[in-house]
C-alpha cells in the first residue's frame, strides 16, 4: 500500500517543478544535483534560512522555527566517499553507538522505488529517539543523502511523525541538473 502511495506520490511530482527542497552546483566530478520531495500538509519546507544556519541541506517543519531538533526533517547530501550504503549506514552506527553506548539500534526496511535506500532507528538513553534513512541515487549521480527526524520516545505524535516522515523519504527523488531549477518560495505552513 505504500508503495503504491509513493508511487501515486512520485508521478505527481514529476509535473511539479515546484517541489525541488535543495539543490547544489557541480563540484568536481559531482554533477549538479537537485532533490525534490512533497511536505506533507502543514509542514515549512527550508533550504536557505534555518538549514543553511544549522548546516544542512534542507529542514521540514511545523509550526514555528524552535531550534530544537524533535519533530523536524533533515536532509543531507554529500559526495560519495564510502564504496557502499552499507557503509555509510555502519559509520553512522559506529559513531552514535560511540556517543550513546547503550543506545538501541534498529534496522527498519525501506523499498524505494527510484533509490537504494536503509533505515536505522536508534533509540537513545536519553529517551530521545533518531530515525535517520540513507539513500543512495546511483553511482553515475556520485552523491548519497539522508533524512533523518529526532523525536522524544514517549511523544503521543509519534506514529503520525513516523508517517510523515516515511511520506517525505518515498516521495523523495534526485535529479540531475546541470541547469539548476529554482527552489520554491515555502509555502506558509497550513
Amino acid at each position: 500500500m505504500l508503495a503504491l502511495f509513493a508511487i501515486a506520490v512520485l508521478a505527481h511530482a514529476e509535473t511539479q517543478p515546484s517541489n525541488v527542497l535543495a539543490q547544489g552546483a557541480r563540484d568536481g566530478s559531482v554533477p549538479a544535483w537537485a532533490i525534490a520531495t512533497d511536505a506533507p500538509t502543514g509542514w515549512t519546507r527550508d533550504c536557505c534560512m534555518y538549514a543553511k544556519a544549522i548546516g544542512v541541506d534542507a529542514v521540514l517543519y511545523q509550526g514555528d522555527w524552535t531550534g530544537k531538533p524533535q519533530r523536524v526533517m533533515v536532509l543531507n547530501v554529500w559526495p560519495r566517499k564510502l564504496p557502499t550504503l552499507e557503509a555509510e549506514l555502519q559509520a553512522d552506527r559506529k559513531h552514535y553507538l560511540q556517543t550513546d553506548p547503550a543506545a538501541k539500534v534498529t534496522d527498519v526496511p525501506v523499498h524505494h522505488p527510484t533509490m537504494s535506500c536503509e533505515a536505522t532507528v536508534y533509540q537513545g538513553a536519553d529517551h530521545v529517539d533518531d530515525m535517520v534513512v540513507f539513500c543512495d541515487p546511483g553511482q553515475v549521480t556520485d552523491i548519497r543523502l539522508s533524512w533523518s527526524m529526532t523525536f522524544d520516545d514517549a511523544d503521543p505524535s509519534r506514529r503520525v511523525l513516523l508517517d510523515n516522515f516515511m511520506q517525505v523519504v518515498m516521495a523523495s527523488r534526485y535529479t540531475h541538473a546541470e541547469v539548476l531549477p529554482k527552489v520554491a518560495a515555502p509555502p506558509h505552513a497550513a
